[in-house]
C-alpha cells in the first residue's frame, strides 16, 4: 500500500488497482522515474496480470513525456526482463508486477544498468522528485519514443543454457512438473527444460491474469495439486513458480515441498565445489544452512 511521502515499500511500488495504483499516478510515476533516469534508455516489460498492458501504457507515457526512450519487451517474467537490461546495454527497466500479489494489486519495480532493482537510496530520489513535484517534462520536439523489443526469452533461455551442462542434463532424461501459476514462467520454463532434454508435464500454464488455479504465491498450502501431479506421473521433480516467475519452489519425487533455503544450500554446494573460496553473498534473513554449507566446502558468506 502506497503510503505518506513514499512511494516504494520492500518490493517497489506496490497497491490495488484503480484504488491506490490508478492510470493517473502510475503516468505520474513514470514522470518522476523518466526525470530520475534523465533521457535514458529503459526498456518497459510486465506480467500476466489483467492491469499490467494498462499500467504499462500508464508509464510510458511518463517515461516518454520526459524524453525517455522506451524499448517495449511486452509480457515476460521478471528475470527474462533484468537480463534483457545488461545484454541490451539500456539505463534500466521498469517492470509492471506485484509478484506473489493477489490479482487485484500490480506495482512498478525500476531496475538499473546492471539489472538490479535500484538501491534505497534511489528509491528516495525518485519519491523526492515524484513528492516534491520536481519533474523534468521534455520539449514537445524531444519526447521519447518507443520500439518494440523482440526476442528477450530467446536470448535468455540461450543465456542459462551457456551455465549449465545440457549434454549431462540431457542424458538423465528427467521428468519434471511445472507449475506455472497461471502466469510468466509458462513462456520460459517449459520450452528451457525441454531444450535441456527433459520430459516436461505442465499444469496451470494457461496464462490467465485472474490465476483461477491457485493464489500467486508458492507457499505449501497453495502446492498441493503440484505435489500430487508429481507422484501421479512418476516425475523426478516439480517446480512452481509464483506470479512474476522470479521465485522457485521445488518439489521431489516424493511430493515432499522444498523452501528456497534448501534449494540455494544445493546450489551453493555445487557452484563452491566447481569454485573453491568464492564469496556467498545471502540476506541476514537466511538459514544457517547456507553458513554451514560455505564453511563445509571452503566458502565464505558475506
Amino acid at each position: 500500500m502506497l503510503g505518506a511521502r513514499r512511494l516504494f515499500g520492500t518490493n517497489g511500488i506496490r497497491g490495488i488497482v484503480n484504488k491506490e495504483l490508478s492510470p493517473e499516478l502510475t503516468v505520474e510515476i513514470g514522470c518522476a522515474i523518466g526525470t530520475f533516469f534523465k533521457h535514458g534508455k529503459l526498456i518497459v516489460g510486465h506480467d500476466a496480470r489483467t492491469s499490467s498492458p494498462m499500467l504499462a501504457k500508464a508509464v510510458i507515457a511518463g517515461l516518454n513525456a520526459t524524453g525517455c526512450e522506451v524499448l517495449f519487451a511486452g509480457m515476460a517474467p521478471t528475470p527474462t526482463l533484468q537480463y534483457a537490461v545488461k545484454s541490451h546495454k539500456v539505463d534500466g527497466a521498469v517492470i509492471i508486477t506485484a509478484s506473489h500479489n493477489p490479482p487485484e494489486y500490480n506495482g512498478i519495480k525500476v531496475v538499473w544498468s546492471d539489472g538490479i532493482e535500484i538501491s534505497r537510496e534511489q528509491e528516495m530520489e525518485i519519491e523526492n522528485i515524484f513528492f516534491e513535484k520536481k519533474l523534468r517534462y521534455a520539449e514537445w520536439n524531444k519526447i521519447g519514443e518507443v520500439q518494440t523489443l523482440t526476442g528477450i526469452i530467446d536470448e535468455y533461455i540461450e543465456a542459462i543454457k551457456q551455465h549449465v551442462e545440457v549434454a549431462n542434463i540431457a542424458k538423465k532424461h528427467y521428468h519434471v512438473v511445472v507449475d506455472a501459476a497461471n502466469s510468466v514462467a509458462a513462456l520460459t520454463v517449459p520450452k528451457l527444460l525441454r531444450n535441456l532434454g527433459c520430459k516436461v508435464t505442465t499444469i496451470n500454464a494457461n496464462i490467465d491474469g485472474t490465476f483461477p488455479a491457485r493464489p500467486p504465491e508458492p507457499r505449501p498450502e497453495n502446492l498441493t495439486e503440484l505435489a500430487r501431479t508429481v507422484k501421479a506421473v512418476n516425475a523426478d521433480m516439480g517446480v512452481a513458480f509464483d506470479g512474476d516467475a522470479d521465485r522457485a519452489i521445488f518439489v521431489d519425487e516424493t511430493g515432499e515441498i522444498h523452501w528456497g533455503d534448501r534449494t540455494f544450500a544445493l546450489i551453493e554446494k555445487y557452484f563452491l565445489i566447481k569454485n573453491p573460496g568464492e564469496k556467498i553473498v545471502t540476506p541476514i534473513s537466511s538459514s544457517t544452512m547456507i553458513k554451514d554449507v560455505a564453511d563445509t566446502y571452503g566458502g565464505e558468506v558475506v
